[in-house]
């Protein structure tokens, strides 16, 4: 193989790959592995590790083939160019001429083999409960796209993101620590969830009459830019009850500390409400969004350590 293809095959896996929206995935692994290591005492950097390999693989698998759908479908051909955004229509692999559809698929496939091969290993030889949750994983990766389930064009997508991103990957990360599952860190993934598919509800709103057009009925779609908004808001009001719930269920106050990211979700939601239709000025609410959500992974991982200080 030419240099020149080796580098655009390079080039296209690491733009699928978009290893900077890992941070989704990242964000629950700490709040999941520093909330064992409050409990146990103890932590497994290999272990940890481990599973996030497998998890960033299932992840890149996910992209290539949402890619791959979004491509066929139309949805990533008919976004204008004014409506594109570095938070929306998708990876652009195919777009911009980096991959072809069978190379998305093919690395679709590929890292979802792989990815699947190191959760059974964990599976194997660390916790066989562990299998629940990559089976769970596996699933949303596979099906978030592709018929005849097509989650994401049939307005659950934003619930599959929520779940997988919030309860399986936090609570899972913690099983593989330490053996079994605890009430505080099923109550730590809730506000994860409820954020980080706000960040997908949000980032729909570029791509609206695209998706519209190409028969992607996820659920700004199906409700419209104007109602969507009060969903919005929504999602960001039950993080924040989820983390008061959180802090009064465990006795650990340090657990509001996320609740000083309000003013940023407030001012998200102005700007949502009032630029729904200018997707330039709506970019602020899509950065904020983001912001909000990494601000809360830093501070829960803040909150579930600053009590050993005191004991």
């Amino acid at each position: 193989m030419k240099s020149a293809e080796m580098n655009r095959l390079w080039s296209g896996f690491w733009q699928i790959a978009d290893p900077k929206i890992w941070i989704a995935s990242t964000i629950p692994m700490a709040v999941g592995g520093t909330i064992a290591y409050t409990h146990l005492g103890s932590f497994s950097w290999p272990w940890f590790l481990i599973g996030a390999v497998a998890i960033y693989l299932l992840e890149i698998g996910k992209n290539a083939i949402n890619e791959y759908v979004d491509y066929l479908s139309g949805v990533d051909r008919f976004v204008s160019a004014d409506k594109r955004t570095p938070f929306s229509g998708g990876k652009k692999t195919i777009i911009d001429g980096k991959l072809s559809l069978g190379e998305n698929l093919a690395i679709g496939v590929i890292t979802v083999v792989i990815g699947s091969l190191l959760g059974f290993y964990v599976v194997l030889a660390r916790d066989f409960n562990v299998l629940w949750f990559g089976l769970a994983g596996v699933f949303f990766a596979l099906f978030y796209s592709l018929p005849p389930l097509k989650f994401a064009y049939r307005g659950l997508g934003e619930l599959v993101v929520g779940f997988t991103f919030g309860p399986l990957i936090t609570t899972g990360t913690y099983l593989v620590q330490a053996h079994t599952i605890a009430p505080e860190v099923v109550l730590a993934s809730l506000p994860l969830g409820f954020i980080i598919a706000n960040v997908l509800w949000i980032n729909q709103y570029p791509d609206y009459e695209a998706d519209l057009k190409g028969g992607k009925m996820n659920g700004v779609v199906r409700l419209g830019k104007e109602k969507g908004i009060s969903v919005y808001a929504l999602l960001f009001g039950l993080a924040y009850i989820s983390l008061l719930l959180l802090a009064l269920f465990s006795l650990n106050f340090f657990w509001l500390l996320p609740l000083l990211s309000l003013p940023l979700a407030l001012k998200a939601i102005t700007v949502a409400r009032r630029h729904f239709n200018d997707i330039p000025r709506l970019i602020e609410a899509n950065a904020k969004t983001i912001q909000v959500y990494q601000f809360t992974g830093l501070a829960m991982v803040a909150a579930a350590l600053l009590p050993l200080l005191f004991t």
